[in-house]
């Protein structure tokens, strides 16, 4: 099966907001959906039996029009090759871009990868650091807390962060440079709540989602795609909200949960285990049944292109919070939206940890840094905010909340561009 184009998909949203705005002119439209800049880098890196293996490094930027470059770096070997990646952090990168504008931090879109599973290809720390820093003295260039900051994603951890950092700084004259990038461990200037971040941020929008169809969170049923740190946080914080997870999934499979559980017991039997499934009193479901299962919250919070129209056209939930990135493909959106399902969609429901990792290179910067439930806060009033924002756009329009978003985001955007002008 051909995998979707995610930049295409990405290029289309860009387009449907336009179409609402009224804006016809081609070359804007190119200027609003291609990247500034996409880097490609060769990385040589000596492996522990000496030899000399060659990675593929990419660096996208996106849109700086209201600020420096913000986005994170991947370790990842999607099944369409270096080719389809390369694509993907350009799709990465625009929605960086959409997501900055719409919870309104001063930052643009940005995204980086190398072309590498460490978890399948099982390199060793060393090989991981040299590749590490490797890539980061490829990109001094065109990053820095003034140009472009990048963090942590897909098999990067704050250790990689610091990594990039050192040799920053070391490239700068040991210039200690903290603000270069985010996600680093609280010891290197990292900030309280990142850990949380993206879950806590999804927490928060299917709150006011719940709010403006009237329903009660308590006692809602929740299934959470994927494992991973946004959705068991998510799903956490949903909980103490009063609803209770009834179904989940992780790499190895997909389990439902009649009675349902807490996220802290599955995430306890799948560090045991290595998997959530086996977890006592579930039944093994495929990855279709659990997301079309009977429920009030569904988190996509796995990879991309999960929900398709067929599937779409089975679901059977209130609202859908994206905590992954893409994971609805474009034809599914009109099914979803006639069934009157609320979508939170990825820029949105997952921008909680862009609103730290600015909130962190703004401390960094500072030299000053806030308590856990200062930043918590401050990031829960840019989301809300840009939920009711957006939630007033689409009612306005009578359109999705995904083309209601990409409008306020575009909006925004070139409200930045209008002003500057264009120079020389």
């Amino acid at each position: 099966m051909v995998k979707s184009d995610p930049f295409a998909n990405a290029t289309k949203q860009v387009n449907d907001a336009c179409d609402v705005l009224g804006i016809k002119d081609k070359e804007l439209r190119n200027y609003l959906a291609m990247p500034n800049k996409v880097l490609r880098v060769k990385i040589p890196v000596k492996m522990d039996n000496g030899k000399i293996r060659v990675f593929t490094g990419f660096r996208s930027q996106h849109n700086n029009d209201r600020g420096p470059y913000k986005g994170g770096i991947r370790y990842f070997n999607p099944e369409g090759g270096v080719e389809y990646m390369e694509r993907e952090v350009m799709a990465l990168s625009s929605w960086m871009t959409w997501k900055c504008a719409i919870v309104d931090v001063p930052l643009g879109g940005g995204k980086g990868a190398i072309y590498v599973n460490p978890k399948t290809e099982k390199l060793s720390e060393g090989e991981l650091e040299r590749l590490t820093r490797g890539f980061a003295y490829k990109i001094s260039e065109i990053i820095g807390p003034e140009k472009d900051i990048p963090a942590p994603d897909v098999y990067t951890t704050g250790r990689e962060m610091t990594q990039i950092m050192d040799t920053f700084s070391k490239l700068n004259g040991n210039k200690y440079s903290p603000g270069v990038i985010t996600g680093k461990p609280i010891s290197m200037g990292g900030s309280l709540a990142r850990n949380v971040a993206t879950g806590l941020g999804t927490a928060y929008t299917v709150r006011e989602a719940a709010k403006t169809l009237k329903l009660k969170l308590k006692g809602a049923k929740v299934v959470l795609q994927g494992f991973g740190n946004a959705s068991t946080f998510a799903g956490e914080y949903l909980e103490k909200m009063g609803a209770k997870v009834i179904a989940v999934s992780d790499s190895k499979g997909s389990i439902s949960i009649p009675k349902g559980a807490k996220v802290s017991k599955i995430l306890e039997h799948k560090q045991k285990k290595g998997s959530v499934v086996g977890f006592p009193g579930s039944k093994k479901i495929s990855t279709e049944e659990l997301l079309t299962m009977k429920c009030d919250v569904l988190i996509p919070g796995a990879l991309e292109n999960q929900i398709t129209a067929k599937i779409a056209k089975n679901l059977k939930c209130k609202i859908i919070a994206e905590a992954a990135n893409g994971p609805t493909l474009p034809e599914a959106d009109p099914v979803i939206y006639k069934k009157k399902i609320l979508v939170v969609p990825d820029i949105l429901a997952n921008s909680g940890g862009v609103c730290i990792s600015y909130l962190e290179w703004v401390q960094n910067n500072m030299g000053y840094y806030w308590t856990f439930d200062e930043v918590a806060n401050k990031m829960e009033k840019n989301i809300t905010k840009g939920f009711k924002d957006a939630f007033a756009l689409s009612k306005k329009h009578k359109i999705d909340m995904r083309k209601a978003t990409m409008v306020l985001a575009v909006e925004r955007v070139l409200e930045a561009f209008n002003q500057k002008g264009i120079w020389p």
